[in-house]
């Protein structure tokens, strides 16, 4: 099982006493080419009077996106702790007893514009910059990443079953291939209609991911088993579970209904 997340939006600092950030120590050390690229594109572009347009932030994230300009040098904490938002909260991976966190070390990739691909465990600074964006000096992040992900993240999900909870402009940046390959989707439902969510979109798949880390037994294999391990969450945390049809081409789609 192959779980993939985006980051948050919201990040939290690393104590400043914590070591800095070493591009050599992160997994994946095939993507640390593009890493040092995007990096230093992202520095220089930080330090522009329109850094706020250019990176495509309201002005009131300035303090954030002038964080960015000493990325290099900046305090490092685990991908766990520093993304901290609606998703992240609900998954709870700082938080794992030692088989569960192991697990999630194992199975949980995190897709970043800034890093391309992260573990739970691997040591970032928090910054500010979005898959969306069209980075001077290199580009659509999504374009720029899509090679070099391909490389990695098709040589980790080979023959395993990749939950994909990403959102549209991460998933851009790598598409999986192969069988088991499932997108998770949060509907809710009202008086007999459903609808697509956002924000609570983001808590039900932290949900989903946490009990997938925590959860006892064999990790799924395949779109059926997932579905099965997600219904254990029907009645508390959800309504409803509902695995689609498979398709020709693409991903299943694994319904997660809410009220």
């Amino acid at each position: 099982m192959l779980v993939l997340l985006p980051p948050s939006e919201g990040k939290t600092p690393a104590p400043p006493t914590a070591p800095p950030l070493d591009l050599a120590a992160l997994s994946h050390p095939g993507l640390t080419p593009v890493r040092e690229k995007v990096l230093d594109a992202l520095v220089a572009a930080s330090g522009r009077p329109d850094a706020c347009e250019v990176l495509g932030v309201s002005p009131g994230l300035a303090d954030e996106v002038a964080r960015n300009t000493t990325l290099r040098d900046a305090p490092a904490a685990r991908a766990s702790r520093v993304y901290s938002g609606v998703l992240y909260a609900a998954a709870g991976l700082d938080a794992l007893p030692p088989a569960a966190r192991a697990r999630a070390v194992a199975s949980v990739r995190v897709v970043s514009a800034l890093w391309g691909a992260l573990t739970v465990d691997d040591a970032v600074p928090a910054y500010r910059l979005s898959m969306g964006t069209d980075l001077p000096g290199i580009g659509p992040l999504a374009a720029a990443w899509r090679g070099p992900l391909g490389v990695e993240l098709a040589e980790e999900s080979e023959g395993r079953l990749v939950v994909d909870c990403r959102s549209a402009a991460y998933r851009a940046a790598w598409t999986p291939a192969g069988a088991h390959w499932v997108d998770v989707r949060v509907l809710r439902e009202l008086d007999g209609r459903r609808t697509v969510v956002s924000h609570h979109a983001k808590h039900t798949r932290g949900v989903l991911t946490r009990h997938l880390v925590t959860r006892r037994g064999r990790e799924p294999r395949d779109a059926d088993e997932l579905a099965h391990a997600a219904s254990a969450l029907v009645g508390d945390a959800l309504h409803a579970v509902e695995l689609g049809p498979a398709p020709r081409r693409g991903p299943r789609t694994l319904s997660l209904v809410v009220v």
